[in-house]
């Protein structure tokens, strides 16, 4: 049986971090270069082989459309290369679901993109990293990951991008699935699906664009006004998202000053886990809103500007986006 080749594009991270320091807490991502990184997953005997590409260095605080246009270009040279059966990005924990989501919706389901990090740089101890890599080897390497989008490897657990959410700042097991929990379960010597490919064959929801408009989240809270919304407006932001309170919601000045804020208004929610469903807090209809559904707002926002990049203007249209899974 042949090996599977796999790819990996690098863009730093946690998982590429050091802290000079296996019992210091501070560290510095992205200094592990992904030669180094290939060489110590190989010496494990991985059954695979692997070649790596830098794409970036950094903190996923610092990931942006720069990386994001150099990986679509890497992974569709990837779906191009015929020797090449599935593609691996390392990157940081904070913006992964971003970055798998926008890749999810912008490529076809084909071969597998796995995105993996790690919760504790390399040099620490119990260091997850190289497990969390060699994890996402074995997916992506294994010819069931095609047709389920864009995935995300940590903990031992396989997430699609469209249902993956960090919800811890420290801990392993950082990551959930929302409305879905993981698509299987993994380990350097086993992989376990819990059901078929729900996407063979899925063409890309969207083109890539030639760039991102600028969509800004407005995060609601107690006594609050309407001037992050029209600060948002002034900054040129063409659409906007809540991240409201509750089910959505916001106090009464700023509902306003988004119905009349002449551009897409999303509502979702601050609340880690839950669904933001259409005319339950709020007349949606008579506003003029959409219903963000179970998308979180970092990736409502994603949604909601590839939707206005591609010259989306309808609601109608817009909530169907959001509505579909």
């Amino acid at each position: 049986m042949n090996r599977p080749h796999i790819r990996i594009l690098a863009t730093g991270g946690t998982i590429a971090g050091s802290a000079g320091s296996a019992l210091k807490r501070g560290y510095r991502p992205g200094q592990i270069g992904i030669a180094e990184m290939v060489a110590q997953a190989q010496a494990l005997g991985l059954e695979a082989e692997l070649d790596g590409h830098e794409v970036a260095a950094v903190g996923s605080q610092d990931i942006g459309w720069r990386e994001w246009q150099a990986l679509h270009r890497h992974i569709a040279d990837a779906y191009a290369d015929d020797g090449v059966d599935g593609v691996i990005v390392t990157h940081g924990t904070d913006t992964a679901e971003e970055t798998a989501w926008l890749l999810d919706l912008t490529r076809p389901a084909g071969k597998p993109v796995v995105l993996v990090g790690a919760m504790r740089p390399a040099d620490a101890v119990g260091s997850d990293g190289m497990r969390n890599f060699a994890n996402a080897v074995r997916v992506a390497g294994d010819p069931d990951a095609s047709g389920r989008g864009v995935l995300v490897v940590m903990g031992d657990a396989v997430f699609a991008a469209s249902d993956v959410r960090k919800s811890a700042t420290a801990q392993i097991d950082a990551f959930r699935g929302f409305p879905r929990g993981p698509l299987g379960l993994v380990n350097p010597a086993s992989l376990d699906w819990f059901g078929p490919p729900a996407r063979p064959g899925d063409p890309a929801r969207f083109a890539w664009p030639e760039a991102l408009p600028r969509v800004e989240i407005v995060y609601a809270h107690a006594d609050m006004d309407a001037a992050p919304v029209h600060a948002a407006l002034a900054a040129g932001s063409r659409g906007l998202v809540l991240a409201g309170l509750g089910h959505g919601n916001a106090p009464a000045s700023v509902i306003a000053a988004l119905a009349e804020a002449g551009v897409p208004v999303v509502r979702s929610s601050r609340v880690d886990e839950g669904s933001v469903d259409r005319n339950v807090e709020l007349d949606d209809d008579g506003l003029g809103f959409v219903a963000a559904r179970a998308l979180n707002p970092q990736k409502a926002r994603i949604l909601l500007q590839l939707l206005i990049a591609e010259g989306v203007d309808e609601i109608a249209a817009m909530q169907a986006a959001f509505d579909r899974r």
